[in-house]
């Protein structure tokens, strides 16, 4: 891929801005993973806390998102991890850490209880918009501030037509995961259990749909809808693979 004239070659790659299938089982070949999964437990997965942008937006998550969307962006980073380690060798190593870790601590910035409200976008469209702010103002620079953006823009745009950025590939495989339990076999019984244990889900499932369905009631026309008006919320709800643990930390 050439460079474009805000990035050079590395930084394309460095933040996940490498083109890929949207289309997730087509990524996977249809299978339910590309290599079996490691079992990691969370003392084992690197977390970038010492990059000054990681703390201050780590530390204004923690501020203004409730504990359960927390917890589940933290989970999104831990799941991401496992997918790019053993699914994406190729990429790994090229992918910065930190760009992934302000992609998950911010990917439903726009889904607060205040932000559904401060705007007629769909939470996805303006969490991209504040996460593409805070970012810069922190001193990203464009390529990562702006991968960041578009990968929160899109990680609810599944389909099966098109290309994504890698860094939304990522977003969407290890959300739809937490939140719907699907692609289970992606991630190793050791990890699912560890990192669930480190950051327990505190009934998010039920959380999470009661606030897809508070969307779709104050915006009709949001953009999740387009995963079902029904179909959706009821798949979070009833995310089967998740059961076991949606009462942990309660």
């Amino acid at each position: 891929m050439s460079s474009t004239p805000a990035a050079t070659a590395d930084d394309i790659a460095k933040h996940g801005w490498a083109a890929f299938p949207v289309d997730g089982n087509a990524v996977l070949n249809g299978k339910p993973y590309l290599h079996e999964p490691s079992p990691l437990v969370v003392k084992d997965i690197p977390f970038p806390s010492n990059d000054a942008i990681v703390a201050g937006i780590q530390e204004y998550a923690k501020k203004h998102l409730i504990e359960e969307t927390y917890n589940h962006s933290m989970r999104v980073y831990h799941w991401g991890y496992s997918i790019l380690k053993d699914q994406f060798p190729e990429e790994f190593g090229k992918l910065s850490l930190s760009t992934w870790a302000l992609t998950c601590l911010l990917h439903d910035i726009g889904a607060t209880h205040e932000n559904l409200r401060t705007t007629l976008l769909s939470f996805e469209f303006y969490g991209g918009i504040l996460a593409l702010n805070l970012t810069k103002e922190l001193g990203a620079p464009p390529a990562q501030a702006e991968a960041v953006a578009e990968a929160i823009i899109r990680h609810q745009d599944l389909g099966t037509v098109g290309k994504i950025t890698f860094l939304g590939q990522l977003i969407q495989l290890a959300t739809i995961y937490d939140n719907m339990g699907i692609n289970p076999q992606i991630i190793d019984a050791v990890t699912r259990d560890d990192v669930n244990k480190a950051y327990p889900r505190k009934g998010w499932s039920g959380c999470f749909s009661k606030t897809i369905r508070e969307e779709n009631g104050l915006k009709p026309w949001a953009h999740t809808t387009h995963l079902g008006e029904e179909d959706f919320p009821e798949g979070v709800k009833n995310n089967e693979l998740m059961k076991p643990y949606d009462n942990w930390g309660l």
